[in-house]
């Protein structure tokens, strides 16, 4: 059995294609750089990691992308022995604009290196490319319409106002004819990540409704051709969870069709698993697939019937089993970070963080709200119970220096455990806290005296969640862990903590920080990086 989700933690807006025996999904990034992640699966229950194709300055530069903007909703295809990647760079949330551009760019083989972007359009975001099988390309985003009441937080149906599709020319570089509103969404509302597949002279839609929210679906049309009209699939919805709040995966929708070479048919799709008793989801959108078949009717359906997504699913592969969990244990000794780290932002990591060959050293720039330059690498949270444990050497001489271990979503929204100076403790740990404390952003210190510190020396630093509850902890030495703190919420570090949940759309990250506000760029070495599934 596919056991959901199959990429779990911060994993939105997945689109698949099939090279062969080969499956590829590409999900949003945000504000994390490199931009977009591609997984590789031959059985639909295994994936791997296997490119973050925008990883350089000519291809993408995120330096003031506010909190969840930058990378949107990616959409990965195959034809004429290229891959392509369609994507948004998202450069405002709130208010009545979003300055979203959508840009092309293209490989040969998955692992790059792919090519310098081609800019398409700023119309509005989630792009698509359609390969038809005469041989033209069709690019297809929603449009925005900045004529709105719409606010960061409260998105309005008015700003959605279709989906907007246009030839486009690959040799010429760029789209041409007329630009066609082929289908304005249902009832629903809020029509986005709309992708084709053409089956038996049909040309299905299937589209993102209802936002990012708990009301989220995967809605569905066809036509005859391509430009419309395009009828509305007869239970409108392909998959939603919106009336179903007892399942497990929440927030179902925006995903793609894919078929098996056997012909069987799956659809990924995004979701979320809440925290219990609670509206919070720290593991941010996930990625989920389904098994889906056609209808006597022509109209696709979940395989397991009805509309919401099932936990497990049939794989495609009667063999494969899911790999176990394992603790990851990093050790920072050689020359490349950890596949699985990303940073925040810029293209120039040199600035933020080196690899010594005995440590990861963060060079502390700005502070840990910066949207320009953050020295902060992190790994994503992946399962609800988790420990991290880090080993840091550090040596500030003024308070402005810290650097520690951070659980973090956003400016607003972090736990951090910072070894920095104090005027009366010295060296000293300490915990910064941002709890959703939104729109103040305004700074609490749960610890009411500093914990001194040897003058120097490692100090191993650990957080442990356990659902909704973080504690952090220390020691040196080797010796016994010791407790920092109280209980802090972990639940705020959630795409609806602050703000709710249509302002934030990323996930829990886990990691280093450092930051060094009086410009010094003082060093912070990490020996190591621990991640332990399920052992709190």
């Amino acid at each position: 059995m596919i056991l959901n989700p199959i990429l779990p933690g911060f994993n939105p807006d997945p689109s698949i294609c099939r090279v062969g025996p080969d499956y590829y999904i590409a999900t949003s990034t945000f504000e994390w750089y490199p931009g977009v992640q591609i997984h590789h699966s031959r059985d639909l229950v295994n994936w791997r990691l296997v490119a973050r194709p925008l990883n350089r300055a000519s291809q993408l530069d995120m330096r003031g992308n506010p909190d969840s903007c930058g990378i949107w909703a990616p959409c990965i295809s195959y034809a004429d022995g290229l891959f392509w990647l369609v994507y948004t760079d998202v450069k405002r949330l709130d208010g009545n604009f979003k300055d979203a551009h959508n840009y092309i760019v293209t490989a040969s083989d998955i692992s790059g290196p792919w090519s310098d972007p081609v800019y398409v359009n700023s119309s509005g975001f989630d792009p698509s490319l359609f390969h038809d099988d005469d041989g033209r390309k069709w690019f297809l985003n929603m449009v925005w319409n900045h004529r709105t009441e719409s606010i960061g937080g409260s998105p309005k149906h008015p700003a959605f106002a279709g989906i907007l599709m246009q030839e486009y020319d690959a040799a010429a570089g760029k789209l041409v004819g007329e630009a066609q509103n082929i289908f304005a969404g249902s009832p629903h509302g809020l029509v986005e990540g709309s992708h084709l597949f053409k089956r038996d002279g049909w040309y299905y839609l299937t589209v993102a409704e209802g936002g990012t929210g708990y009301d989220h679906a995967v809605t569905m049309a066809r036509s005859r051709d391509i430009s419309g009209p395009y009828e509305l699939h007869p239970d409108t919805f392909l998959m939603t969870s919106k009336d179903a709040p007892e399942a497990v995966l929440q927030r179902a929708g925006h995903g793609q069709i894919v078929e098996t070479p056997e012909g069987d048919v799956y659809h990924t799709h995004l979701c979320s698993r809440p925290l219990p008793g609670l509206r919070r989801s720290p593991l941010g959108r996930e990625t989920g697939i389904q098994k889906c078949v056609w209808g006597d009717d022509g109209w696709l359906r979940l395989a397991q019937g009805g509309l919401a997504p099932d936990l497990e699913v049939p794989s495609p592969d009667p063999q494969a089993r899911r790999e176990p969990l394992t603790a990851i244990h990093r050790s920072f000794d050689g020359d490349t970070l950890p596949e699985e780290f990303q940073w925040l932002r810029t293209p120039y990591p040199e600035r933020i963080f080196e690899m010594t060959g005995q440590a990861l050293r963060l060079h502390a720039r700005e502070s840990i709200g910066s949207w320009f330059e953050q020295s902060l690498v992190a790994r994503r949270q992946e399962h609800l119970r988790f420990r991290a444990e880090t080993a840091l050497s550090f040596a500030p001489q003024t308070f402005q220096q810290a650097a520690g271990l951070v659980h973090y979503y956003n400016r607003h929204k972090f736990h951090f455990l910072a070894i920095t100076w104090h005027e009366e403790a010295g060296r000293c740990l300490t915990i910064l806290s941002c709890p959703g404390d939104w729109p103040d952003n305004r700074l609490q210190f749960p610890l009411e005296t500093p914990v001194s510190l040897p003058e120097d020396g490692e100090v191993e630093l650990a957080a442990a969640v356990d659902g909704a509850e973080l504690v952090f902890s220390y020691r040196l030495d080797g010796g016994d862990w010791q407790r920092v703190g109280p209980v802090l919420d972990a639940s705020v570090i959630s795409d609806e903590g602050g703000r709710g949940e249509h302002a934030s759309f990323t996930g829990a990250f886990i990691g280093m920080v450092a930051f060094d506000t009086s410009g010094s760029a003082i060093p912070a070495d990490f020996r190591e990086f621990v991640y332990s599934p399920g052992l709190a």
